[in-house]
């Protein structure tokens, strides 16, 4: 979840620099996309770095074929670290030249059916997978220099013998810069 919301951090923050920038992209790759987000920007930032807080909210967990008992006891744990929310610092550095692996990690696998940025919106559409197994991330919220909030339906299917569908998830995530970086955070 932690990861969740750096992405999020990092997706916003590719867009930094420009007052109103517009990205929008179809059947794109991860870096088509992130190139596409850098040449948007210039100029003042978009997105502030500072100390960020951000908490993850789990609104939907199905996980078929899981034992009633072993799904009560992972939507327990998720519940408890929700409860938390994480901080994290996001340089100048960051803002000006965010990593484009933080949108899909090292997964190759994931394009972007669809990706709209502007006007303090993001819509996407993203999946990954391969003949193991698929995901499909979609995303909407809004973005300003100091917050953002996203909402996020993730679906997973793997291809595995004996599986019984897809996992589904559906999650928000709300931040907001609180402050200058310490040098302390996790």
């Amino acid at each position: 979840m932690q990861r969740t919301a750096m992405t999020i951090v990092a997706i916003v923050a590719l867009a930094a620099c420009n007052r109103e920038p517009q990205v929008s992209a179809t059947n794109a790759s991860v870096a088509e996309v992130a190139e596409k987000v850098r040449k948007a920007g210039a100029g003042e930032s978009f997105v502030r770095p500072g100390l960020w807080e951000s908490k993850v909210t789990i609104e939907q967990l199905d996980v078929p074929g899981m034992p009633a008992e072993m799904a009560g006891k992972m939507k327990s744990m998720m519940a408890e670290r929700q409860m938390n929310a994480s901080r994290h610092c996001l340089t100048a550095e960051d803002v000006k030249k965010p990593k484009e692996d933080l949108f899909a990690g090292q997964n190759k696998s994931c394009r972007y059916d669809r990706f709209n940025m502007g006007g303090g919106k993001m819509d996407a559409v993203m999946r990954c997978g391969d003949k193991n197994a698929s995901q499909v991330m979609e995303m909407s919220g809004t973005y300003s220099p100091d917050a953002y909030q996203m909402r996020m339906a993730n679906k997973v299917d793997v291809a595995a013998k004996g599986a019984e569908g897809a996992m589904a998830m559906k999650m928000r995530v709300d931040a907001r810069r609180i402050g200058e970086c310490t040098g302390k955070e996790g």
